[in-house]
């Protein structure tokens, strides 16, 4: 189990309060959507591709301080990446950078945006 650092809760609610990458990519390439039944939160992800490669990314929701600050932390993880390498991300890599021990409830919550990009890179 990893230990909590309270940096790490300084950077979920940074996140929270202030995400990166929110809003809505105009004429994007791809548009996804992700829902956790079990807490109510949804995520929409749109972005644009420039040779297999994230050149723009942005994320629309409604949802808990955990899947939005997670959302603006993997938005801005995957920006400038390869579609290659989004491929290789795995869920506990997601998880790691947001640096907290989740319930598992707040796992799904933590997951979602990923879960909603898996639609698009065929993990």
């Amino acid at each position: 189990m990893m230990e909590e650092d309270p940096l790490y809760r300084e950077i979920i609610l940074e996140h929270w309060q202030h995400p990166q990458n929110y809003g809505v990519v105009e004429s994007a390439d791809f548009n996804l959507e992700g829902t956790n039944p079990l807490c109510g939160d949804s995520l929409r992800l749109t972005g644009k591709l420039v040779d297999g490669v994230v050149a723009e990314i942005a994320f629309t929701g409604d949802g808990c301080a955990i899947s939005k600050a997670s959302a603006s932390v993997f938005t801005e993880k995957v920006k400038g990446m390869k579609m290659d390498d989004i491929r290789r991300i795995e869920p506990d890599e997601v998880l790691g950078d947001l640096g907290l021990t989740l319930t598992p409830a707040r796992t799904k919550c933590a997951l979602l945006v990923y879960q909603a990009m898996r639609g698009k890179v065929a993990l």
